[in-house]
Order: C-alpha cells, then sequence, then structure tokens
C-alpha cells in the first residue's frame, strides 16, 4: 500500500474561488488559479524589454526584473532568475514527464514552469505566461 498524502500550502493571500473569479479576467484566473497555458507566441509581454520589473498578477508581488529577461524562442517570457524568495517550486506530473511548476510564494498562483537548459550562467529558464504577470516601466 503506497502512502497518499495532500499538499497543503499557506499564502500570505488566501481567496476563495469566487473572489479570484471577480478580481481576475476569465484567462487571469484560467492561467493563475487553474494552471492554464496560453498559446506560445501570444502572450502581451513576451517582447518587452524596457526597463522595468514584472509582478505577479494575482497580489503584485515583484517577481523578475528586466535584467533577469531573455529571449529563449519558446514562446513565452523567460527569465534567467528571480528574485529572491518571490517563487516557490513544486514537480508537475500533469503531462507525459515531470516538470517544476513555479507558484507565487505570495498568493500560490501558477506562473509557468522553471527548466535547467537556459543559456545564461545560472543555467535556469523560468517560463512564465505572460497572463500570470504585469510589466511596470522605470518610466511609467
Amino acid at each position: 500500500m503506497t502512502d497518499q498524502y495532500i499538499e497543503v500550502m499557506i499564502y500570505e493571500i488566501e481567496k476563495s474561488k469566487e473572489q479570484w473569479r471577480e478580481e481576475l479576467s476569465p484567462e487571469r484566473y484560467a492561467v493563475l488559479r487553474e494552471a492554464a497555458t496560453e498559446a506560445p507566441f501570444t502572450g502581451s509581454l513576451l517582447h518587452v524589454d524596457a526597463d522595468g520589473v514584472f509582478s505577479c498578477a494575482g497580489c503584485g508581488r515583484h517577481l523578475f526584473t528586466t535584467e533577469q529577461k531573455f529571449d529563449s524562442g519558446c514562446g513565452w517570457p523567460s527569465f534567467d532568475a528571480c528574485e529572491p524568495g518571490t517563487i516557490i517550486e513544486r514537480s508537475d506530473r500533469s503531462l507525459f514527464g515531470t516538470r517544476t511548476e513555479i507558484l507565487c510564494a505570495k498568493c500560490g498562483g501558477h506562473l509557468g514552469h522553471v527548466f535547467n537548459d537556459g543559456p545564461t550562467p545560472t543555467g535556469l529558464r523560468y517560463c512564465v505566461n505572460s497572463a500570470a504577470i504585469d510589466f511596470k516601466g522605470t518610466s511609467d
């Protein structure tokens, strides 16, 4: 007999499904709360290169900076690092293999996945849905 367990995560921001649905657009709700994925090369932040910060679209937590962003060619905004303490990683077995899902540490919103095939010295590629993040330029 195998041991089964339920993973329980406690976040600084806890809301009901109804509250999230009221606050988020249908696309953002699907990505952040149901782990959907936007189609590749369709996200509004894929080609943003201006100086600024990328924050969780669910709670506003600062996650990435422009300096951490690079063009991986994968179709989603990619970053080689995140701001310390802002991302939680967990195993994702939803497709044919095991990937590492990334979640906002403040609200638990699904952001995307992280892979260890990045071309920069970190060796990481945080592959993030545009619908899961907002961008604020330093000149805004």
